[in-house]
């Protein structure tokens, strides 16, 4: 039990300081000798920690092997806390073997950056996620091993041979609460494991207060609308402690002294006092092969009770009831629920060459990674790219924000594995994050999208990418096509909302929005669709010519003839200047092609035979626009304005596969896949510095520096690839069921190479290229970028759906009519 020290409440604590502080005041009148050091010194001994602010955080390694929340079904098209339909609003992740950021509210806002077992024995002191070998499975699986939950057995095997620590991790669907059941085997005696936890409330790790009261911790910020954590378990703590990390945390403690001699019961006796907290509990010592089974859960509120009592009423649910629940049973819709409700997926599973497990685990991915305050809000990835080295000061999104281009991709994706109500509900969330004449701050032509927002519409970045603008309106003809959406609702949604967008991709217009200030002139995008360039992409165009193109069905639909011939005549006229605008005929590159023309990744003014050189992105000096190559001209096949055997199309690919060229212009790498074979990877562009240092092996931009960065490969690349390779298939009659199966051996099982243990995929694979940073990562391992992203799950599962139906899921068949 904890020590008495422990047992007051942090009120009389405070009521003692303040005596305390008040006498200290008092003598300071008689006696001005009294010094800040004794005064720290008194709170030291009043169980006040020292050492505020502790040091600078940071967030968390950003290569995740896992992402977990509950399942909630929709109640008419939003999450709705109805009685017998609680909404869980907690979302977790795990890296390393260990719980890392932790969101309650909405799905951007973290709660907590990682919790971790200290272990001290004989001789020694462990960090669980540094001296352990850890591997994941699934807790649930069919009888072919595919995921049924993002429930997680995390196995973490200790490096000195001495203890194993077994965690089932997975959330409350009943309340705002987690649970982490913890098997905790010594295999000598005198083993401690000790509990941290280090919080990061309300999304920002440099302002938070911490406190033990009970057999509970606790945190909040020093903020008036904080939101609390609490940290509970069902075997009692023998002490524990608040404190700041790297100067007074247990961990600092642990470390230096074999065992926690410290124990502060508060960070801040009157909440002015706030930083970089942890908290920690030491757990009763361990005898030989005996083990210790604990459940510790974690609740979340707006308040210090009700967290409390979320933790303490998934304490008395119990690890079985919680658990059924979860998956889905009698009483409780879950996550095996969704998936039987995908009716697409077993037919899928059989053009797959895991049996399905990796489709599984997307399909529970994509949708985890959806907002339940503001339902339809997808986000890119439950991640802080690089998080272990980028400052955690100030509250940042990192990649758990709404980009209209990451978000097509997973509606779309839904729609392919038979999910309708999501992307539906996700269409219509768009409208949210349109630009109008009552967007705060803006002042032009209205219609298009936002480049970054929150989940709840607030505005981030501001740049205009027409790609982003053109795709709601393809999405929305999608679902129309797919009678998800019915005339009079498509109408409805033609006249409110992608209407403007496509008046805007015609004319564009003057755009003014925080420090952006320009001019759009379609197709001439400010930012194409990595967010450095402007001028005229390939890949963008081709989003812009099919944007229009569906706008122009939908016109039609309702008699506005006017606009069908508008919307039609300017998609024409794009497609006419497209060569013109996209390809050279004079590049550095084309020697390596007899002289033949290709596609460049993009031409700042249309004029792709120019020296002009790009701008610089990413510590990267911009080259001649003609050295540039980007497999972005694919999507002009993919979405059909141009056809798969178009000779500039294949002569760019001649380019994209050429392995010859030097790392930093090079595209295709290769990767040794489970059967023995090489499959495909690709980067986004050649000079792409979006990535580790090559020389030392730094996280992008560590320390501020982004000289000799890399941008490593894409996985879903071979994702698109893939499409065109299924595509120019069909364009030459050569389909048949060889063929299909050496494209799912090649493409599918290609994006399966690059999925880790957890079955997730990374924004980044390592190429092999430099420093193999402290990682030591293996050809093909994902990197700290970003793990989960939701655009490479989402690619995987419309690959899959293409080779099951033997055509290209994302193509439109009224852009390829318009080019006969």
């Amino acid at each position: 039990m904890l020590q008495k020290p422990l047992k007051m409440s942090l009120s009389t604590v405070a009521k003692t300081i303040s005596v305390a502080i008040l006498g200290l005041g008092l003598s300071a009148c008689s006696q001005q000798s009294t010094t800040a050091n004794t005064e720290a010194q008194a709170q030291t001994q009043l169980n006040v920690a020292p050492g505020a602010p502790g040091i600078d955080p940071t967030w968390a390694f950003s290569g995740k092997t896992g992402i977990g929340t509950s399942y909630e079904p929709y109640v008419n098209g939003q999450y709705a806390g109805l009685e017998n339909n609680p909404v869980s609003k907690v979302w977790f992740s795990v890296a390393q073997g260990i719980l890392t950021e932790t969101m309650f509210g909405m799905i951007h806002n973290a709660q907590l950056k990682e919790m971790q077992f200290i272990v001290a024995g004989n001789g020694f002191v462990d960090t669980e996620k540094v001296d352990t070998t850890s591997t994941i499975e699934y807790l649930h699986t069919d009888e072919q091993g595919r995921p049924l939950s993002l429930a997680y057995k995390i196995t973490n095997k200790a490096k000195n041979g001495k203890y194993q620590i077994e965690k089932h991790i997975f959330t409350d669907p009943n309340r705002d609460s987690l649970m982490m059941k913890v098997e905790f085997t010594a295999f000598e005696d005198g083993i401690t494991p000790y509990l941290y936890a280090n919080p990061h409330i309300d999304n920002s790790g440099a302002n938070d207060i911490a406190f033990v009261e009970g057999n509970s911790l606790f945190a909040h910020t020093s903020e008036q609308n904080s939101s609390y954590m609490s940290i509970t378990s069902d075997v009692d703590f023998v002490a524990a402690s608040a404190g700041f990390v790297g100067t007074s945390d247990g961990l600092k403690d642990i470390k230096a002294n074999g065992k926690l001699t410290q124990q502060y019961q508060t960070t801040s006796a009157d909440n002015s006092t706030a930083g970089n907290v942890a908290l920690t509990a030491q757990l009763p010592t361990l005898k030989a092969d005996k083990a210790q089974v604990m459940n510790i859960t974690i609740g979340f509120a707006d308040s210090k009770q009700a967290s409390l009592a979320n933790a303490e009423a998934t304490q008395q649910d119990g690890y079985d009831f919680v658990l059924s629940a979860y998956l889905g049973d009698d009483k409780h819709l879950g996550w095996k629920d969704y998936l039987a409700s995908l009716s697409p997926m077993q037919a899928m599973a059989a053009n797959t060459t895991d049996g399905g497990k990796l489709l599984n685990a997307s399909a529970l991915v994509l949708k985890a990674q959806e907002d339940k305050t503001h339902a339809g809000a997808l986000i890119a990835s439950l991640s802080n790219p690089w998080g272990d080295t980028v400052s955690a000061k100030v509250g940042s999104t990192g990649y758990k924000a709404v980009w209209p281009r990451d978000f097509y991709q997973c509606a779309m994706a839904f729609l392919a594995m038979g999910d309708t109500e999501t992307p539906k509900v996700a269409f219509e969330y768009l409208k949210k994050v349109q630009v109008s004449q009552q967007t705060p701050g803006f002042v032009g032509t209205p219609g298009w999208f936002l480049q970054k927002t929150h989940v709840d519409g607030q505005i981030e970045w501001v740049g205009v990418q027409l790609d982003q603008t053109a795709m709601p309106i393809m999405l929305g003809w999608q679902l129309w096509q797919a009678g998800v959406l019915t005339d009079a609702e498509i109408s409805q949604w033609y006249q409110e909302m992608l209407k403007p967008a496509a008046d805007f991709l015609v004319t564009g217009g003057k755009v003014k929005l925080d420090w952006n200030d320009t001019e759009i002139t379609p197709p001439n995008t400010q930012q194409e669709r990595w967010e450095e360039q402007a001028g005229f992409s390939p890949s963008t165009t081709a989003a812009v010519i099919s944007g229009l193109i569906a706008a122009a069905d939908m016109a039609k639909l309702i008699g506005e003839e006017d606009k069908a011939e508008l919307y039609n005549s300017t998609a024409d006229a794009l497609t006419a200047q497209l060569e013109k605008t996209t390809v050279t005929t004079n590049g550095q590159l084309n020697s390596k092609i007899d002289g033949k023309p290709y596609y460049v990744r993009i031409s700042p003014n249309g004029q792709p035979n120019t020296e002009q050189r790009l701008l610089d992105n990413n510590g990267k000096p911009g080259l001649d626009q003609r050295t540039i190559l980007d497999g972005g001209f694919l999507e002009l096949v993919r979405y059909g304005v141009k056809s798969a055997d178009d000779s500039i199309v294949r002569n760019s690919l001649a380019l994209i596969d050429d392995t010859s060229l030097e790392h930093n212009l090079r595209v295709k790498y290769e990767f040794n896949a489970k059967d023995g074979s090489t499959v495909p990877g690709y980067r986004r562009y050649g000079n792409d510095g979006y990535g580790e240092d090559v020389d030392t092996g730094n996280s992008y931009a560590e320390n501020g520096n982004t000289e000799g960065q890399r941008g490593r490969v894409w996985p879903f690349f071979t994702g698109e690839r893939g499409h065109y390779e299924l595509a120019y298939a069909k364009a030459t009659n050569s389909l048949n069921e060889q063929t299909k199966a050496e494209l799912i051996n090649t493409y599918v099982q290609g994006m399966e190479t690059f999925a880790n243990e957890g079955l997730m995929l990374p924004e980044q694979a390592w190429d092999g290229v430099g420093n193999p940073t402290r990682y030591n990562y293996q050809l093909g391992d994902g990197t700290n970028s970003a793990t989960p992203l939701a655009w490479t799950h989402a690619e995987y599962v419309k690959l899959v759906r293409s080779m099951t139906d033997e055509k290209v899921w994302d193509f439109y068949p009224i852009v390829a009519d318009r080019q006969k």
